[in-house]
């Protein structure tokens, strides 16, 4: 009898009860690695047809792989680990999960709980081990209440701001007869996010953001968790206003990136008219981000003259590093919709004088064209590697992941994302070896489409062994790397902050890229020249299952622009000759 068949109020194995509620979760798909601890899980796994299981070839890939799938459906993604080292090695994307606000339920083995506190045999405490890196998480010490606990980790995992629930199962637990609850019984007894925003402060907001002459929307990646309403409202308020707009690198294809009122990134590689726009604006709209040291920079000169209005569902992401004027708890989507209502409906309108005056003043800034770059010689430059690249790619249905480092800024700076749900990579705990099961994820998600990984020969050796996955179930996943045989960021940090020293940056003893494609059944393309670049590219585009791209680039290229760690905005390099600082007016306006 298939688990799909049992009846609701039949005694049943707890591995076929969490079985029946990954079902009714409507868990698709999910990653994993099997061991002792989740044997049970697997036998009933067997035993159904609903859901697909992925065999990863290490832990820490399965959450990964999850969260690329998560963010490129807006689903929750689902893990299954072992016990002891499998739960380990799963903490590092937990915590990536965590700082990214990523929706994943990680289901970890655990020993019999007669064993638990003895140094059984692959025994860890995960519960303790994952409870700074998890949203919640739980230990299931009775059968009767797995299924009510599973419903709950799921509602935690995508309410509310997302993130990563952990739920430990003994094995006596998954071997043990019990009842199934189902999802419409279960209501979590405290967790109730606020969804809809005070009217009070909407109507404060509108009235501050319609006596702003200098006003700025900045963005983040909670316009994107919110769903495709916030994204749309996003779109209508900046449009109805004429405001210029800016984005975290969480936050890019929750506007168009190729609108005129979009500036581009801002922060630490953002562009020179976003940085300067955030420094002198008068109102500044944050919709879903969360201050982050990489966006803010020095934190008393972080847009020192203006008045600040955060919109967040998360209540502890308010004054946590920058003290605003206005705060709006709430969905950011249903706090969108409320302001533009608002907006319409008390018939407010921005100074167009002071509006037109500020348009020009970013114009200034944008003439610099902070992104510029020379292709003059047969050597192919990193940033015309991934223009062209994005050039070759946008008119199709592609979704990009990175791995950490210059080449991931370099991604977010020369590609234009027009939509959400298309851009995964590793923000907050920038962890290397993100891209490549990531975009396993997305691939699973989306097995139509193209996938492709940028990464860095350093990072793309980190989870290397995901192309063993890639190969065992046919996902043609393209990965693109940027070699410079550095670790590019650090090396560059290196030259600039401590006097060229580069300790242990270099990568020797790369392998092969071409080869080690071919070792796993897929496609190896080496380039070297920038005149055979397109080609190459098209090749790569072109060719049937997986293929890795071995891009070879100059080697010494900083990425630019840059705001050195602790400095302002208007302190920004934008390129090896500059010096940090730029004049600025009595008005205390940073010119260019």
């Amino acid at each position: 009898m298939s688990v799909e068949s049992v009846q609701e109020t039949e005694l049943q194995s707890g591995a076929r009860l969490l079985i029946q509620a990954l079902i009714e979760q409507e868990v698709e798909v999910v990653f994993g690695y099997p061991g002792g601890a989740v044997l049970p899980i697997y036998d009933a796994l067997f035993q159904q047809n609903s859901i697909r299981h992925i065999l990863v070839r290490h832990e820490q890939a399965a959450v990964h792989a999850a969260e690329g799938y998560a963010r490129s459906t807006g689903k929750v993604g689902c893990v299954l680990v072992t016990s002891g080292p499998g739960a380990t090695n799963a903490v590092t994307g937990l915590t990536d999960a965590l700082m990214d606000s990523i929706p994943v339920v990680c289901l970890t083995g655990q020993v019999p709980t007669h064993l638990i506190g003895n140094d059984a045999f692959q025994e860890a405490d995960t519960t303790g081990i994952t409870r700074p890196c998890t949203k919640h998480n739980y230990l299931v010490k009775d059968v009767n209440e797995l299924a009510r606990q599973v419903h709950e980790g799921f509602y935690v995992a995508r309410n509310g701001r997302p993130g990563p629930v952990v739920i430990d199962l003994p094995k006596d637990i998954l071997q043990t007869e019990g009842r199934y609850t189902e999802r419409a019984q279960v209501r979590h007894r405290s967790y109730r996010p606020q969804v809809q925003p005070d009217q009070e402060r909407i109507q404060d907001a509108v009235k501050m953001i319609a006596q702003a002459r200098r006003p700025i929307v900045y963005y983040g990646g909670g316009v994107i968790n919110s769903g495709d309403k916030a994204t749309q409202e996003l779109r209508k308020l900046v449009k109805a206003t004429g405001m210029p707009c800016t984005s975290t690198l969480m936050g890019l294809g929750a506007y168009p990136g190729s609108d005129p009122q979009f500036l581009g990134m801002l922060g630490m590689h953002g562009t020179y008219e976003a940085n300067l726009a955030m420094y002198n604006c008068d109102v500044m709209i944050n919709l879903g981000a969360r201050f982050d040291d990489r966006v803010t920079g020095k934190l008393s000169e972080f847009s020192p003259n203006s008045k600040k209005i955060h919109v967040d569902i998360d209540p502890s992401s308010i004054n946590k590093s920058v003290m605003v004027d206005l705060p709006v708890i709430g969905d950011v989507g249903e706090t969108l919709e409320a302001l533009n209502q608002a907006w319409d409906e008390n018939g407010h309108s921005l100074d167009q004088e002071g509006l037109k005056s500020w348009w020009s003043q970013i114009e200034e800034w944008r003439a610099r064209h902070c992104l510029s770059y020379r292709q003059e010689s047969e050597e192919i430059k990193p940033q015309h590697a991934i223009r062209r690249l994005y050039e070759l790619t946008k008119d199709k249905d592609v979704y990009f992941t990175t791995e950490v480092g210059q080449h991931q800024m370099w991604a977010a700076q020369y590609i234009k994302f027009e939509a959400p749900h298309r851009w995964m990579t590793s923000g907050g705990l920038g962890t290397m070896g993100y891209g490549l099961p990531a975009a396993l994820g997305v691939q699973v998600a989306h097995p139509e489409s193209l996938v492709i990984d940028v990464a860095g020969e350093a990072s793309i050796l980190m989870n290397i062994q995901e192309m063993s996955t890639l190969a065992q179930y046919k996902l043609p996943v393209k990965i693109f790397i940027v070699n410079n045989q550095w670790m590019g960021m650090v090396r560059q940090w290196q030259e600039l902050l401590h006097g060229g020293r580069y300790s242990e940056s270099y990568t020797d003893s790369l392998p092969d890229f071409v080869k080690l494609a071919e070792s796993f059944g897929a496609t190896g393309i080496r380039c070297t020249k920038a005149a055979e670049l397109d080609d190459a590219i098209q090749r790569m585009v072109d060719t049937p299952g997986p293929v890795i791209f071995d891009c070879c680039v100059t080697q010494n290229e900083n990425c630019f622009p840059m705001i050195p760690s602790g400095a302002a905005h208007y302190e920004m390099l934008l390129g090896p000759d500059d010096r940090a600082g730029r004049p600025i007016s009595e008005e205390g306006m940073v010119l260019v």
